[in-house]
């Protein structure tokens, strides 16, 4: 039987694909990451912490106030702490696809005289470039900490993007809590001192906060492809029993779901403590949380 002409023509096809997928693959990985880029106002300015003694100080803390996603004052704030007076961390899910799978992750801070910090690991954008889950696979986005104002990086998603946003308080001591703050100031330190990329399956928003955790205890957060879906970081947090809450596992995520209450604190033009109390407010008082016994 003869042998079809079209097979070295074939061959020779998919040869020079190869070749150009070596090609583009050897310039990728030549890309190297920066901080000298055009950024997005939002993103211009890297924080820095300094800690000494059990005090922390913060540069470039976000406190924007939206009128929309795109029209907002900016103000980066210096903040004080004492370390000592943290006393609880949060896990805060933002679903925005169709489907369960994408979703943004981040954490906050809750200090004893009743302000918050929190802290988000973004694509850091430049002027016109928007976010490729592809794109982001191929060292196209370099990756950087957002510390902000609760009203800030909550407000933002819960009142302007309208997206649900489920808010959790973890099963942390005050002493866990600290850590990992501190981790987390740390990598934003290492960030800010010497870029890297974001990379959407090794190095985004929901890895940034597992490997932190894992640092301080290994083996707390085993992988799992619920962190490359941070969508479904909720129900591995949850079967964990790294969330705090005594609910059944097919009710606790619309009991942690706060949107409506960011969007009502919003309107009100709460700010910093009163902001962070009232959306949590649903939980004020309550016995099925262990943290707060």
């Amino acid at each position: 039987m003869p042998i079809p002409t079209s097979f070295p023509v074939l061959r020779a096809g998919l040869v020079f694909m190869a070749v150009v997928a070596l090609g583009w693959g050897a310039l990728v990985l030549l890309l190297q990451p920066s901080s000298d880029r055009d950024w997005v106002p939002e993103q211009a300015r890297m924080p820095i912490a300094t800690m000494a003694g059990g005090e922390l100080r913060l540069a470039n803390v976000r406190n924007a106030r939206y009128r929309s996603t795109t029209d907002f004052d900016l103000h980066w704030e210096a903040r004080d702490y004492r370390l000592d007076d943290v006393e609880s961390a949060w896990f805060i899910v933002e679903p925005f696809a169709d489907w369960r799978g994408p979703a943004h992750t981040f954490v906050s801070f809750g200090f004893r005289d009743g302000r918050h910090l929190a802290i988000s690991a973004e694509v850091r954008k430049e002027v016109g470039e928007t976010y490729s889950p592809l794109a982001g696979l191929f060292r196209q986005y370099e990756l950087m900490l957002v510390l902000g104002d609760e009203r800030d990086l909550i407000g933002l998603r819960a009142a302007h993007r309208r997206d649900p946003v489920h808010l959790y308080r973890l099963r942390a001591t005050p002493t866990q809590a600290r850590a990992l703050l501190v981790a987390l100031l740390e990598k934003a330190n290492a960030l800010a001192e010497r870029p890297a990329f974001y990379n959407t399956l090794s190095a985004n928003c929901t890895t940034t906060i597992v490997d932190a955790v894992d640092a301080l205890a290994p083996g707390t957060i085993p992988m799992s492809w619920r962190t490359r879906l941070p969508g479904y970081s909720d129900d591995l947090a949850f079967d964990l029993g790294l969330i705090d809450t005594d609910l059944p596992r097919d009710g606790y995520r619309e009991a942690h779901r706060i949107d409506g209450l960011a969007r009502e604190a919003e309107a009100a033009s709460l700010e910093g403590k009163a902001y962070s109390a009232t959306i949590r407010s649903r939980w004020a008082g309550s016995t099925t949380s262990s943290a707060s016994r």
